[in-house]
């Protein structure tokens, strides 16, 4: 069943949590029925429709980070991997993780269907993949799950699209990880710039 938690609830509960269990407050039908409703109804520039999403859960979940560790073991001297892999350990333990990408070919029809905005596509596509992985996040939140955001791409693109078997038009841009929170969000009391710095109104009643 869907929380009952209120949009503005759920906005102001929604942090960053890195303890995480391989357990889930919600079954997995639920949280491909979250995705899917993400990918349906969140909005895009001319309904250009460009974001794409991978779920990955149970033992799919661990290979992803298994295999993103080993890149980075490729990649990096011995010592800063040993301090990478203590946060892809973590991420491992988690019951899940999302993909969230963009189709460049899906951008270009719409740059040559409408020249007048054809620079601004690529900008717009950006814009809604971060509305998609809101949308997820927050409604992840509202079922009891802890969250967080990853961006290992570009050294991992090649191996998931190959493992996965996504299209090579298909840009990965975020790695959603999700559990049963063990301990509190990464920061207990967060902190805010001064909302008169950041918000004006004009013609308010």
């Amino acid at each position: 069943m869907a929380s009952t938690k209120s949009f503005a609830e759920a906005v102001k509960d929604r942090r960053t949590y890195y303890a995480l269990s391989n357990e889930s407050t919600i079954p997995d039908s639920r949280v491909q029925e979250i995705v899917k409703d993400a990918v349906l109804h969140t909005p895009s520039a001319f309904n250009s429709q460009t974001s794409r999403v991978v779920v990955l859960l149970g033992d799919e979940h661990v290979k992803t980070w298994d295999i993103i560790a080993e890149v980075y073991k490729q990649q990096l001297p011995e010592e800063k991997f040993n301090q990478a892999n203590k946060r892809f350990v973590g991420f491992r333990a988690a019951y899940g993780t999302i993909l969230f990408y963009e189709d460049t070919d899906n951008v270009r029809e719409f740059q040559n269907k409408f020249k007048t905005y054809e620079d601004k596509f690529p900008g717009w596509s950006e814009q809604t993949s971060g509305m998609h992985q809101y949308h997820v996040w927050t409604a992840l939140e509202t079922e009891g799950l802890g969250v967080n955001l990853q961006h290992y791409n570009p050294l991992i693109d090649v191996r998931l699209e190959t493992e996965y078997k996504v299209p090579s038009t298909w840009s990965l841009k975020a790695q959603m990880v999700f559990g049963k929170p063990t301990s509190g969000p990464a920061v207990e009391n967060k902190e805010f710039k001064p909302v008169e710095d950041r918000m004006k109104v004009y013609g308010a009643k």
